[in-house]
């Protein structure tokens, strides 16, 4: 009983202790902080950068998911969160032929809001690298990307292509 009692006990002041959150991760200098609940978006797409050898999963929140699975990413509707985790491409050491993730080198984040952000053709974009999720505060970061997304301008400026499920 006294053991009952102490487990009781134990179990009633673990229930009340503050649970432990994910670490708070700074907010970008264009204003953009990383989604709330970004490892739980669902995949997208995939692809791999043999500029950099990065592998890249691109997760989507909920309303990325149903525009994807429903064919209507052009353009992404508004309210659209768009994850690009990457991490270094490194052969498997169980099955050389595969290549598989090594490090994390960054996470990317593309939130579409074509009034918010009409400046930067309807996309806000966030970038943090390695695993600390250190804010990559360039000033001029947004239009470093559309730089680069600009050769997509007709993809609603996204280089994503769902893949096709079954």
């Amino acid at each position: 009983m006294k053991k009952s009692f102490l487990l009781f006990t134990f179990l009633l002041l673990s229930a009340s202790l503050p649970q432990a959150e994910e670490a708070k991760v700074a907010v970008g200098n264009n204003g953009i902080a990383i989604p709330e609940g970004y490892k739980n978006f669902r995949l997208i797409g995939v692809s791999q950068r043999s500029d950099d050898q990065t592998l890249r999963a691109i997760l989507g929140n909920d309303v990325a998911a149903e525009a994807a699975r429903s064919g209507k990413t052009n353009p992404w509707p508004n309210g659209t969160i768009l994850a690009k985790l990457g991490w270094k491409q490194k052969p498997s050491d169980k099955f050389p032929a595969a290549t598989i993730p090594g490090d994390f080198t960054r996470a990317d984040f593309m939130i579409k809001d074509s009034v918010k952000y009409a400046s930067t053709g309807g996309w806000g974009w966030g970038r943090w690298i390695g695993m600390e999720l250190k804010p990559y505060d360039k000033p001029d970061f947004a239009q470093e990307c559309i730089a680069c997304h600009s050769i997509v301008k007709d993809q609603d400026l996204e280089f994503t292509r769902p893949v096709k499920l079954p």
